[in-house]
């Protein structure tokens, strides 16, 4: 069974292709023009373990936030398009992983109902490098959760650094997306009393 997906994206602001195979082995490529969010996608590829392409051009002229958000919106479509039917996966997962003084948990139900719940520090840094705005990292969590329909709660109960505080952030996303996306051998159908997700 091929898990993978591909979601093209194309507005007056962007154009956006992204690539996603769920049983990858953690190889990325990704450009997006914005160094941090690129660095953030990397995380997310190599942690999960996901085969991951991401080619965005955008109009970073006027500021990061329109590549940031399609890029964002293109890689949930890709995730659920790789999911398919959902059949056999492990549906709930959960992470907690550091980063030295940071610490993010991160719990995920690939439901087929997009809802984020997100708390992170409040005195941190506005910006991380010349392009990425920090409070855009729940915008890119808002945007993955409502294409990729699943329901996604991130917590960041302490933290000082704000490369640091996003960064772990991303690595428990991808560690929860990892395991709860898993084939579950004992779980052949669907993990639903519903029959469908």
């Amino acid at each position: 069974m091929s898990r993978v997906g591909r979601e093209e994206r194309t507005t007056k602001e962007t154009s956006v292709v992204v690539e996603i195979n769920l049983d990858g082995t953690g190889t990325v490529d990704v450009a997006t023009g914005v160094g941090f969010f690129d660095h953030m996608l990397d995380q997310l590829g190599r942690h999960g373990l996901f085969d991951l392409s991401v080619k965005t051009e955008g109009d970073l002229h006027i500021d990061s936030h329109h590549t940031i958000e399609d890029t964002s919106l293109a890689l949930g479509a890709a995730f659920r398009q790789a999911l398919g039917d959902k059949r056999g996966i492990v549906r709930f997962a959960d992470a907690s992983v550091p980063l030295d003084e940071s610490l993010a948990q991160v719990t995920v139900d690939l439901s087929g109902r997009p809802y984020l719940v997100h708390s992170e520090p409040q005195a941190m840094a506005p910006m991380i490098g010349p392009d990425y705005d920090t409070t855009m990292t729940r915008h890119i969590l808002e945007s993955f959760v409502a294409q990729a329909q699943i329901a996604l709660h991130v917590h960041v109960p302490y933290g000082r650094n704000a490369h640091h505080i996003v960064e772990c952030q991303f690595k428990a996303l991808a560690r929860a997306l990892r395991y709860a996306s898993e084939i579950d051998p004992r779980q052949p159908g669907i993990p639903s009393t519903k029959g469908a997700l």
